[in-house]
């Protein structure tokens, strides 16, 4: 243990050191993969093994993405790499939703005066969600591992995430008591989840992937229930630098604030589908997905 501490706290010093001497010049940029599993069964569903191979390749497009997150000394932006199919719909009356947190644009954040902004459209507008960075009570464990050419050291916390919802198949017509229970799944509750992540000491900036940030090198690699997020790429110094400017347009709410929106509009969008199923007779079903 001892051993640990003094190899942990002399490179501390020693990347600080250096990253004092060059931080003017200093920046970077790391492409994370984020992959999410959702184990579904289809085989009491009805659906025909064609349309499910379909569902499954629109839930891949989903559940993986790849990101960028540019850095420097105190400040980042994270932002998906590229856009990917987002499309809803299909024939047969299928509808697919992906109904997801995350952020749509440029996800700024600054650790020095501890605030962020987040870039988001959602039903056609787009909003700037501006806050405190989120803050994580991590504990630093003893395991380490490589990552590419880095090593890096483990550190776990426990954060309040919304309870998982099963896979759930829309029907035509509900009764009242199935209409009460998907009400309640439009506010979920929250539930302790651990957060595992791997963070090397090789770039000593206490930035992240997403909302994550506050260990005292560049975390690579985040793991939270059934989905982790893994750095593939890192580019130290290149010559084109990047502006890391905070984001400015949209309309700026909290971050609470724009959880109510999403919920409020997300309540509509439900009774808007239930509606017109009923006024048109669709047996068809409608997958959704709570992440």
């Amino acid at each position: 243990m001892k051993k640990f501490i003094l190899k942990f706290t002399l490179s501390i010093l020693l990347f600080s050191t250096s990253m004092n001497m060059n931080a003017q010049n200093f920046q970077g940029k790391a492409i994370y993969e984020s992959k999410t599993t959702l184990d579904i069964d289809f085989s009491k569903s009805g659906i025909p093994a064609d349309r499910v191979k379909m569902i499954q390749e629109r839930m891949k497009n989903n559940l993986e993405r790849t990101y960028e997150l540019t850095f420097d000394k105190t400040t980042s932006i994270y932002k998906e790499e590229k856009e990917l199919d987002q499309t809803t719909g299909g024939g047969g009356g299928m509808r697919f939703m992906m109904m997801r947190g995350g952020v749509s644009g440029r996800h700024y954040k600054n650790v020095q005066t501890k605030r962020s902004a987040k870039e988001n459209e959602f039903s056609g507008k787009k909003f700037l969600i501006k806050d405190d960075l989120v803050s994580y009570d991590w504990k630093m464990e003893q395991e380490t591992k490589m990552i590419g050419e880095q090593m890096c050291f483990k550190a776990t916390t426990v954060v309040e995430m919304p309870v998982r919802r099963e896979m759930r198949f829309g029907r035509r017509n509900m009764n009242e008591e199935e209409k009460k229970e998907e009400d309640t799944q439009i506010k979920p509750t929250t539930e302790p989840v651990i957060v595992t992540a791997w963070y090397t000491l090789d770039i000593p900036i206490n930035q992240g992937p997403g909302d994550y940030w506050g260990l005292p090198g560049l975390i690579l690699e985040v793991s939270a229930r059934d989905t982790k997020i893994m750095c593939t790429k890192i580019v130290m110094n290149s010559k084109e630098k990047a502006e890391l400017k905070e984001p400015t347009k949209g309309k700026i709410v909290t971050q609470q604030e724009y959880d109510d929106i999403v919920i409020k509009k997300t309540e509509e969008m439900r009774e808007r589908f239930r509606n017109e199923r009923q006024k048109s007779g669709n047996e068809g079903r409608m997958i959704r997905i709570h992440n």
